[in-house]
């Protein structure tokens, strides 16, 4: 499996982010793989934001919650994140990730495939 995001670079505060990921090799809907976005802010560690499973169900940290939404286009085999009102504390690198396993997790070590990740950046 393969995977690559994208999405804009540079962001003001206050609009919306979103991102994209192709998956390749593999499919959206294939049993057992989830999808995840995962980010990583600059000297930080990495943060586990949310995930999308096979059957379309998402979970989200509880932290981001209220910003955060997981979406899927099975049709071109892409999963998005959209994160509203953003702010400088959102600067990271983002990744999207995935994973086999018969339960999903939060912990952004477990995840076997990632795309090449996407600088994004918030300042005004």
């Amino acid at each position: 499996v393969q995977l690559q995001e994208w999405g804009p670079g540079l962001l003001k505060p206050s609009q919306t982010l979103s991102l994209t990921c192709a998956v390749y090799g593999g499919s959206i809907r294939d049993t057992y793989y989830y999808w995840s976005w995962i980010r990583q802010p600059p000297g930080k560690g990495l943060e586990w934001m949310g995930v999308i499973g096979y059957e379309g169900d998402t979970y989200y940290t509880p932290s981001l919650k209220s910003r955060t939404s997981i979406s899927r286009d099975t049709s071109k085999n892409q999963f998005s994140l959209q994160l509203s009102s953003v702010t400088p504390e959102d600067t990271a690198v983002y990744y999207c990730a995935t994973r086999w396993s018969s339960i999903a997790t939060m912990i952004p070590n477990e995840y076997d495939y990632w795309g090449q990740g996407t600088q994004v950046t918030v300042s005004s």
